[in-house]
């Protein structure tokens, strides 16, 4: 199989005389675990991440048209899962009238169980992101996990 630069799938995407449900689905395949994870490091539950990448892909199919392209494609799509993340966990506590230790609490005791075998030092680390506030948790993720440099997360919060 062909790889394709992302500039050309979203040239095809836009192109009509071409099929772009194919130029898509290529576009998911690239990002789809990455995006997954990135989701998962926020909302902990496999479940909810699941949810969310499906959410965040509906996005990006009614949008990806619109893209103007003044980040690279990879950063507009964590920007859209960061959004559908920070929506869930506010929607959520707004559901619940919970406080913010609360949804941290909670996100720990899902941590526990999506976690058993994790060893000790790491358990330790999640336990920590999950008390830092959403968007510096979201950025810690970022570039710890996903090594996104700082210009790239940068045009997340603007």
């Amino acid at each position: 199989m062909t790889e394709y630069s992302d500039q050309e799938l979203l040239e095809w995407f836009r192109d009509p005389e071409r099929n772009r449900d194919y130029a898509f689905n290529l576009i998911v395949t690239r990002y789809r675990q990455r995006l997954y994870q990135h989701i998962r490091r926020m909302v902990i539950e496999h479940e909810d991440a699941d949810d969310l990448l499906q959410n965040t892909f509906i996005k990006v199919f009614k949008h990806l048209g619109e893209f103007r392209q003044d980040s690279q494609l990879f950063t507009w799509l964590y920007r859209i899962a960061t959004n559908e993340c920070l929506s869930f966990l506010r929607e959520k506590r707004r559901r619940f009238f919970l406080p913010f230790a609360d949804v941290e609490k909670e996100l720990t005791g899902k941590l526990d169980r999506s976690m058993p075998d994790a060893n000790q030092i790491e358990r330790k680390l999640q336990e920590a992101i999950l008390k830092l506030p959403e968007k510096q948790r979201v950025v810690f993720n970022l570039r710890y996990y996903d090594e996104m440099p700082y210009e790239e997360m940068s045009l997340l919060f603007r």
